[in-house]
C-alpha cells in the first residue's frame, strides 16, 4: 500500500485541569467543598483564608429584571449579615439541627458540650450489677445482652447461643431459659423478646389487669394478623366481644412498644448548612449566598512578592493553581445562586401557598433560561439546600415530573402528593378513601391522575391502604 498524507478536520472537547477542577467543585457538597479546601490550604502554601471576600451575595428579582449585589471589599462578614442573614436564618425550621446562641463572655467550650446517651448495652449491664443473681447467672444474662440487636430482640434461638458460647461453661439450655427470664425482667420492658407478639405479651403482663388487657392479651396471642389487617368483624366474632370492649383493647395494644431498645439506639444526626437563602423583601422574593457556607480565600501576599521578585521559581504553579481555585469557587457559587434564583422566579407560588401550588419543573427549562446545560444543573441541585420561610429543602425538591389536567395544562406531582395527604388527614376515620375515591375526587377538580399513580404517590408517603387506615 503506498504511504499518503491525508489533512482532516475534527472537533474534539478537551477537558484542561481548570475546567476539570470547576465541574469537580460544583458537584461537591458543602462540607464535601469544605473538606476539599483543606486539602488544598495544606498542600498550597500560596493559599489562604480571609475575613472579607468580594463577591456577588445577592440576587433579586423585580419584575422581570435581575438585580444583583456585589459585597464590598471592605464590608466585613459580621457587617454583612448580623442584621439580615444570621437574625432570619436563626428563625427558619433547620432539618436535624438545632440553633442556639451563646454571650461573648461565655467560655466557648460550652457550643462542645453533647449531652451523654447511654446504649441499651450499658442501661441493662448497669441493671444487673443491681440485681441478686450468682456470678454464672450473671455471665449468661451478659451473653444474652450481647446478643441482642438495636430494637432489643434476641434475633437467635437459645440453642444457636449455646454452641457459641465458650465450651468451659459447661451450658444446659435450661439455664439459658433462666437467664432469658432475668433479662426480660429488665427495663425496657419487652426487652429480650424474640418476636412482636412475645414482645407486646411482655408487657402486657406488667400492667393493671381488666377487661381490656385481658382481651389484648387474647388478640395479640391468636389473631395479631387480623389485628394488623383491621379485620375488625372476624375479630369480635372470635373473641365473642363487642365493639366498645375491642376498641378498648385496641388502644391499649396501640400504646405498647414493638421497638423497646430503639430509645437508646444512636442517633445519627445531620446538619445541613444551606447554601442559599430565601427571604421576601417588600412582596419580591430574594436569594442570596449563605456567608456561612462562602468560603473565603486568597493569594497570600507575602508568598506572592518574593514569587514576583524571583521569576522562574518552583511556586509559580501553585500560584496559577490557587487562581484557578479561587476562580472556580466563585463561579461555583455564582452558579448556585442563578440556578437558585431561576427555581424561584418558577415557584412563587409555592413559596406563597405551599406544595399545593407546586408547579411542574424539569431540568431543561432551567438549563435553556441560564444557557447551561442539563448535566450542569443537575450537578447544581444536588446536595445543594435552599433555607426559606417554609423550611430547608434540597435544590432537587422543586423538580419533579407533572401530571395533565383537563384544561389542558399540567399539575405538579408534588401538588398532588400534597392534595392526597389533605384528602387523607380530612377523611373519616371510619370511612377512609380508597385510592379509586381519592382518584374521583381529583377528577372533579380536572386533575386526571390513574387509581395506581395514586397508590403510588400515597406509597410514597408512607401511607397505609385504606384496609389498615380504617378504625373500629
Amino acid at each position: 500500500m503506498k504511504p499518503s498524507l491525508q489533512l482532516r478536520l475534527s472537533q474534539h472537547l478537551a477537558l484542561t485541569p481548570q475546567l476539570q477542577q470547576s465541574i469537580r467543585l460544583l458537584q461537591l457538597s458543602t462540607i464535601e467543598l469544605e473538606h476539599e479546601l483543606e486539602r488544598y490550604l495544606l498542600e498550597n502554601p500560596l493559599l489562604e483564608r480571609e475575613e472579607e471576600y468580594p463577591f456577588p451575595t445577592t440576587m433579586r428579582t423585580d419584575g422581570e429584571q435581575e438585580v444583583v449585589t456585589e459585597a464590598s471589599v471592605g464590608e466585613t462578614p459580621g457587617e454583612r449579615t448580623a442584621s439580615d442573614e444570621e437574625s432570619w436564618l436563626q428563625d427558619q425550621p433547620v432539618a436535624n439541627g438545632s440553633s442556639g446562641s451563646f454571650d461573648d463572655d461565655e467560655e466557648s467550650d460550652y457550643q462542645d458540650v453533647q449531652a451523654a446517651t447511654v446504649s441499651l448495652r450499658e442501661h441493662l449491664l448497669w441493671q444487673i450489677g443491681l440485681m441478686t443473681l450468682s456470678e454464672r447467672d450473671r455471665v449468661l444474662v451478659r451473653c444474652l445482652i450481647e446478643a441482642l440487636d438495636d430494637d432489643g430482640y434476641l434475633t437467635q434461638s437459645l440453642d444457636e447461643l449455646a454452641e457459641v458460647m465458650p465450651g468451659e461453661l459447661d451450658i444446659v439450655p435450661e439455664e439459658l431459659q433462666i437467664a432469658l427470664k432475668h433479662l426480660q425482667h429488665l427495663d425496657p420492658t419487652g426487652v429480650g423478646a424474640r418476636t412482636a407478639q412475645e414482645c407486646l405479651l411482655l408487657q402486657l403482663e406488667v400492667l393493671p389487669a381488666g377487661q381490656a388487657n385481658a382481651l389484648a392479651r387474647e388478640i395479640v396471642g391468636n389473631h395479631l394478623e387480623l389485628l394488623a389487617s383491621h379485620d375488625f368483624p372476624k375479630l369480635r366474632k372470635l373473641t365473642g366481644c363487642d365493639e366498645t370492649a375491642l376498641r378498648a383493647a385496641h388502644v391499649l395494644i396501640c400504646s405498647l412498644n414493638p421497638r423497646p431498645g430503639a430509645t437508646y439506639a444512636p442517633s445519627d444526626t445531620r446538619y445541613i448548612t444551606p447554601d442559599v437563602l430565601v427571604r421576601k423583601t417588600r412582596g419580591q422574593w430574594s436569594v442570596s449566598v449563605n456567608s456561612d457556607a462562602l468560603p473565603r480565600l486568597r493569594i497570600n501576599s507575602l508568598y506572592a512578592q518574593i514569587l514576583s521578585r524571583q521569576r522562574g521559581s518552583g511556586l509559580a504553579g501553585q500560584l496559577q493553581e490557587a487562581r484557578w481555585l479561587i476562580r472556580n469557587v466563585q463561579q461555583r457559587f455564582d452558579t448556585i445562586l442563578r440556578v437558585a434564583q431561576a427555581i424561584v422566579e418558577r415557584q412563587r407560588q409555592f413559596l406563597d401557598h405551599g406544595e399545593v401550588a407546586m408547579r411542574p419543573l424539569i431540568l431543561r427549562e432551567i438549563a435553556e433560561a441560564l444557557g447551561l446545560h442539563e448535566s450542569t444543573i443537575s450537578r447544581v441541585t444536588t446536595q445543594k439546600y435552599m433555607a426559606t420561610p417554609r423550611g430547608i429543602f434540597e435544590l432537587k425538591y422543586f423538580f419533579g415530573s407533572h401530571v395533565g389536567t383537563e384544561a389542558g395544562g399540567a399539575c405538579s406531582a408534588t401538588a398532588i402528593r400534597a392534595l392526597i395527604k389533605q384528602m387523607i388527614s380530612a377523611e373519616e376515620p371510619t370511612k377512609p378513601l380508597s385510592d379509586s375515591q381519592i382518584s374521583e375526587v381529583l377528577g372533579q377538580q380536572g386533575i386526571v391522575v390513574a387509581r395506581r399513580t395514586i397508590a403510588k404517590y400515597r406509597e410514597a408517603l408512607n401511607i397505609p391502604p385504606v384496609n389498615l387506615r380504617k378504625s373500629i
